[in-house]
This record gives structure tokens, sequence and C-alpha cells, in this order.
């Protein structure tokens, strides 16, 4: 029978802004086990101040006293995979994410951001947020007193371990292993599908996102602790329709989602629009032209994210359209 796993967020479990193929496991699973990961959220010059009244989690300032930070996120993992091996594929269904606080940040400051040159200084909002009612306020909006956003919370990061020969990376570009999707679509009921690189498929994830507009544009969403529960699945060879996943793909309950990511906007486009036609031709009789169409007609591509140097676009195709 599967067996869930509970991996708080310590500074034993996390590792702050890298993924490498390199770092142990902090647990091994087996194919099919849920794996409850914890994850904390932001550094030191984000934490809200003592007079604002909002709880900070435990967990943080012994993070911040004993992890190395090595780049942007602070995630919870890597969890080993029994039986994974490169050119294997790790399905990860993402069955329920908790709010892990009651407030977030959201944040931009100099060199950073899509719009850099326009807005050329610090500014960072710690936003209350209702747990019970999943929402949070803004201090700002039409009406005295702020505005209400409902939230959607999901993870921006979630990846396995890159290549080996890659070394160490930071988590602040999303690449074939996934990590900093920043995908609002990879919310609580969609499954993520991740190319193995390397032995155990090494699964992390952290930066927490309450909600998100797609492209991220000021460099953060609504940033706070989440704990998610991923059920963590081994698919040998990439599984019986993708004999060779060389890129993150994705299902929601309502659509089927291809990625993209290059630092060039247009060419994260081409990939994503791409790979869509790849799985559209794999699982239909039609041709790459009739997909190539079908997408003009018929898929939608957003802009996920536009501030982690890797830009990201996805492509988005309803279910019932075709299968």
């Amino acid at each position: 029978m599967p067996e869930t796993h509970f991996i708080p967020a310590t500074p034993e479990t996390v590792r702050w802004g890298a993924f490498d193929a390199a770092f142990p496991p902090v647990a091994t699973v087996a194919s099919g086990d849920l794996v409850v990961l914890e994850c904390v959220s932001g550094g030191p010059e984000v934490m809200p101040p003592r007079e604002a009244g909002l709880a900070v989690h435990p967990a943080l300032p012994r993070i911040h006293a004993a992890c190395p930070r090595l780049g942007a996120h602070i995630i919870t993992g890597p969890v080993a995979v029994e039986g994974a091996e490169p050119g294997d594929a790790l399905r990860v269904d993402i069955e329920k994410i908790e709010l892990g606080a009651d407030w977030g940040y959201c944040g931009f400051r100099p060199l950073a951001g899509t719009l850099p040159e326009d807005f050329p200084f610090r500014r960072v909002l710690h936003i209350p947020v209702d747990r019970e009612r999943r929402a949070c306020r803004l201090p700002f909006g039409p009406r005295e007193g702020g505005m209400e956003l409902h939230l959607a919370p999901f993870f921006g990061v979630m990846g396995v371990a890159p290549p080996p020969e890659w070394g160490q990376i930071n988590t602040r570009e999303p690449r074939a292993h996934g990590g900093n999707l920043d995908n609002k679509e990879l919310t609580e009921g969609a499954t993520l599908w991740l190319p193995v690189w390397a032995e155990g498929a090494l699964f992390s994830a952290g930066d927490g996102h309450g909600v998100q507009g797609d492209g991220e544009v000021c460099i953060n969403a609504l940033e706070m602790c989440l704990t998610g529960h991923f059920r963590l699945t081994l698919e040998k060879g990439g599984g019986p329709r993708d004999p060779v996943l060389r890129f993150p793909r994705a299902e929601t309950p309502t659509h089927y989602v291809s990625m993209g990511m290059n630092e060039d906007l247009d060419l994260a486009m081409k990939q994503a629009l791409r790979e869509m036609i790849a799985f559209i031709v794999a699982r239909t009789n039609l041709s790459p032209a009739d997909a190539y169409q079908f997408c003009s007609l018929a898929v939608d591509f957003r802009v996920t994210q536009t501030v982690n140097g890797e830009k990201g676009v996805h492509g988005l195709l309803r279910k019932g359209l075709l299968f």
C-alpha cells in the first residue's frame, strides 16, 4: 500500500536557491507514495516588522541562520523515488495545497522585474491572508480599506535534479528539469510530468504563491508559506505514450498544458507550440501540419512569466476537443 511521508521545513531538509544532482535525498519513497512537503518562503530582508503583528514561520529564522544562500528560493527536498533513472518520467499529482501563514509578501527591487527601468527602487508589501476564507487583502484599490483577492495557491518551484553535468544551478531559471515554472495552472488537482535526469529523480518544491497573474510582471506573486501534498509516481521510459519525455508537461482537470522557456520570449513561444504539436500528434491521427493549424484555431498560448531570466509561455488545450 502507498505510504505517506511528511517532511517539515528545517535547515536539514531545505536547500536555499539551488538544484544539484549531487545533493543527497532527505527521504527516499516508493513510486505511488504521497509526500507532504512543508515549504517556507522569503529571506530576512522581506520578513514583516514586529509591529505588523504577522507571525513568522518558526523555521524561517533557523533556516536564515544555518543555510547558505545559493540562489533565489528556499525549496524543501530533494526526495528520491526508488527505481527512477535517466530517461524515465516522474508524475507529480498535486493532491492538496494548504496555506501555511496568515500573510504573504509581494515586492520588487532595482535591476529586476519586467520594467526595472521604470521602477529603480525597492518596495515590499506585507499582505494579510484570511486562511479560512482563502483570500488576501491588498492595501490599495478602488475603495477605502483596500481590495480583496481570492487565492488560487500553487508552487512556483517544482522540479527534479538537473542533468549531473550541469552541476549546481540556481533555482531562479526554469529549465528542462522543471524548477521555477511559475505556472499558475499547476494548482490543486493538476498533474505535472517531469523528465528524470538523475538517479532517484530527486524532487523538490517551494516558492509558494497564494495568487498570481500570468506574467508575474513585478517579480513576485503573493509569496507565502504553503504545504503541498504530492503523489510521486514513476513512469518507466517516460510512460507508455511518451517514450522520451524531454521537457515538463502538465494536465489540469480542464486542460492539457505544454510549456516553453527561453530568455527570448519568441523562442519560448516556439518551444511551447512545438511541444503542443508533438503532444497532439502522439495522441491522434493528425499530421504535424494538421496539429499546427489546429493550435492556431483552438489552443490558447499565454505568457507564464517574464522575470526569471528564462521567460515562459504555456499552451492550453481544452479537454474534449481532440481526446
